[in-house]
């Protein structure tokens, strides 16, 4: 039988200066790889340019390394590449977002039914 209560929580990365990564930023992260546009990346995701761009110039501050590097408009349009430090990023958060769940997960099974 299972229980008639669950267990929520969401997780984000933090350093001395605040939240690094998180769900949505993981995911702009994504977008942007796939697409290598942060316009299109935000219009995927259906936020604005600026926000987007708000969030990539926190996540690059707040880390040692760049997360994402762009480029200007030009002729083609400008470019916006996830670096090796920004893979890496993405890579541990859906990891240790995993493991989150998995906790979760073993939580609610404790609750009663």
């Amino acid at each position: 039988m299972t229980s008639q209560f669950t267990v929520h929580g969401r997780l984000w990365i933090e350093g001395p200066d605040g939240t690094i990564i998180g769900h949505g930023r993981v995911e702009l992260l994504e977008k942007i790889d796939d697409l290598g546009s942060l316009s299109a990346a935000a219009a995927a995701l259906g936020m604005s340019y600026r926000y987007a761009w708000k969030l990539v110039k926190l996540m690059n501050e707040h880390s040692d390394k760049p997360l994402i590097t762009l480029s200007s408009g030009g002729r083609g349009g400008g470019h916006a590449e996830l670096t090796a430090t920004g893979k890496d990023a993405v890579a541990t958060y859906r990891l240790t977002d995993l493991e989150f769940e998995r906790f979760l997960t073993e939580q609610a099974e404790k609750l009663p039914r």
